[in-house]
């Protein structure tokens, strides 16, 4: 009998403490979407950035470590979130890196890649993506040129814009190019950019190439 007051006392007061604690919320992150994306810059040099759509239902905040694999190759790069850049955009946040590199500066492999994301429960999240860019260009390095008021482009690309950048370098904006030369005057550009580059696209194969960026105030 006095066992069982003791057993009965005990579960009483586990019943009781659950209830003083504040809960905490054990669900996964998820990753709706992500890509990795290979940028030519002037050389021509490939640079790799790799995004995903983060979610989780206690906030972005509670996102710990970003992973990649290449499990064929036994390649991987890890992100805290100290580490990634965070964009947000309509909703949605948007997780990566702009700085995905080989070592010796080797060809990104091509094909799968594992994404795992963890949260600082501990709670995973999968999400296997396709690195398909060619191996080679498809279209030859753009150009831009700036000349009195005026701007000029020669892509292949099938999606071209300007960034506009300030006079530190930091990206103020983006705006699409239409026509291959104009005014810039008739541009949206805004009032404290100092510099524009070519941007251009091509997104079926996550492919992009960026020029230099010229002064032109």
């Amino acid at each position: 009998m006095n066992l069982l007051k003791k057993t009965s006392f005990l579960f009483l007061i586990v019943l009781l403490g659950a209830g003083s604690f504040p809960s905490c919320s054990r669900t996964e992150p998820r990753i709706p979407f992500g890509f990795i994306e290979l940028t030519y810059y002037p050389g021509p040099q490939e640079r790799f950035s790799f995004f995903i759509i983060a979610e989780d239902d206690d906030g972005i905040e509670n996102l710990a470590e970003l992973l990649l694999y290449n499990d064929r190759e036994g390649l991987e790069w890890l992100l805290d979130s100290e580490d990634w850049v965070h964009h947000e955009e309509n909703g949605r946040h948007w997780i990566g890196s702009r700085s995905i590199v080989m070592a010796g500066g080797e060809v990104l492999p091509r094909g799968q890649y594992r994404v795992v994301l963890i949260n600082k429960g501990g709670e995973k999240a999968e999400r296997t993506l396709t690195f398909d860019a060619p191996v080679s260009p498809r279209y030859p390095y753009p150009s831009l040129q700036i000349n009195e008021g005026r701007y000029r482009i020669n892509s292949g690309y099938p999606v071209n814009s300007f960034i506009a950048y300030d006079q530190q370098g930091s990206i103020i904006r983006t705006m699409a190019v239409s026509n291959i030369e104009g005014n810039i005057a008739d541009l949206s550009v805004p009032g404290n950019a100092r510099l524009l580059a070519l941007w251009a696209q091509d997104s079926e194969y996550h492919t992009s190439a960026v020029t230099e960026a010229i002064s032109f105030r």
